[in-house]
């Protein structure tokens, strides 16, 4: 009897510790379950066209540190593609492959829980720089993108301060502001700005004028995807579309220092951190959840669990119906920004 041949695959944007849970995923199922593996290349678009990598113990060697995936990925959206699901179907049957991890977020997951529900065997494992997916208090990504985010605002408050400058930090956060809450709290910044709650230009000014007024260089933090009260909508950076529908953000930043410094008539300045977020090497704590939820991932496909992802509740790692992971986004309650509120102005 052939040993279980188990497919790996990384997709959406890259995020620190995929490495990590690959690492996890191979090392256990090689080591403890006998399993063979394949790589699939450039997320959903390895399956789809048949593009594979070597993947052992040997391939895994030294990338425990290393941002980004060796795997590569893709925003490919199968399910775009005429027959996609069936072409996955056969090129895993054709490389002898009895199932897979897939890694990603929101968009891979939802994949994976389309192909689970056609029989194909899946496992998922939750990667986002956002934090935004169900099912998980915390996605691995998350705690790596607010450390440099909170770095760089520990860095801005020196030169607003000497230049007495207004400082708006663009950071990343399509729908959710859980990176620009939890490092504008870290950072102390003075005003928060999330899309979950649509802001007040008036309210900004007069916080900016405020912090002014007590002598200090006020420092924003916005996520991307933050808008205006006035229903302007999102700073859209192109028109361009990904294969999932998604628009690509950007620009809310310099709209914000423009209108304060046409307002308020102070100097303001945006900074964007763009993709530095999501690049380099892992936190600790990005290693250690990265690493946990691909042992658990890999453990779910010997013992025959399907169409669930691996999930950190508390301080344990449970099992989670793919489905319910990536039913409804997880996003910043009203609660939850309010308790912040305190800090700000």
């Amino acid at each position: 009897m052939r040993p279980m041949k188990v497919g790996v695959l990384t997709g959406g944007g890259d995020c620190p510790g995929l490495n990590a849970v690959i690492r996890a995923v191979v090392r256990k199922g090689v080591r403890v379950h006998g399993f063979e593996f394949v790589g699939y290349r450039d997320g959903w678009k390895g399956p789809l066209e048949g593009e594979t990598m070597p993947l052992g113990i040997e391939q895994c060697r030294g990338i425990l540190p290393r941002g980004g995936t060796i795997l590569g990925s893709s925003r490919t959206n199968p399910l775009k593609v005429p027959d996609g699901v069936e072409r996955i179907r056969a090129n895993l049957e054709r490389d002898g492959v009895d199932a897979l991890v897939a890694i990603g977020g929101e968009d891979t997951l939802g994949v994976a829980t389309r192909l689970s529900e056609v029989g194909v065997k899946v496992v998922g494992v939750p990667k986002t720089i956002d934090n935004d997916l169900s099912g998980t208090d915390f996605t691995f990504g998350f705690d790596t993108a607010v450390n440099i985010a909170t770095e760089a605002i520990d860095r801005l408050h020196t030169t607003a301060e000497s230049h007495h400058r207004v400082l708006v930090v663009e950071v990343m956060g399509r729908h959710a502001g859980w990176i620009a809450l939890h490092s504008g709290i870290a950072g102390g910044a003075n005003i928060v700005l999330i899309p979950e709650q649509p802001f007040d230009i008036d309210e900004v000014c007069a916080l900016v004028k405020s912090r002014f007024e007590s002598r200090y260089a006020p420092i924003l933090v916005v996520s991307e995807g933050a808008v205006p009260r006035d229903g302007t909508g999102m700073t859209l950076q192109s028109g361009d579309v990904d294969d999932f529908g998604h628009v690509r953000l950007g620009g809310i930043g310099d709209r914000l220092a423009q209108e304060i410094e046409r307002r308020v008539g102070c100097e303001a300045r945006a900074v964007v951190l763009g993709h530095v977020q999501r690049g380099g090497s892992p936190t600790a704590f990005d290693r250690w959840l990265a690493t946990r939820l691909g042992l658990h991932a890999v453990d779910a496909v010997a013992e025959g669990e399907f169409g669930v992802m691996t999930a950190l509740r508390g301080t344990r790692i449970v099992r989670v119906p793919l489905a319910d992971a990536t039913g409804v986004l997880k996003t910043v309650s009203p609660e939850e920004y309010a308790e912040a509120q305190v800090f700000f102005g």
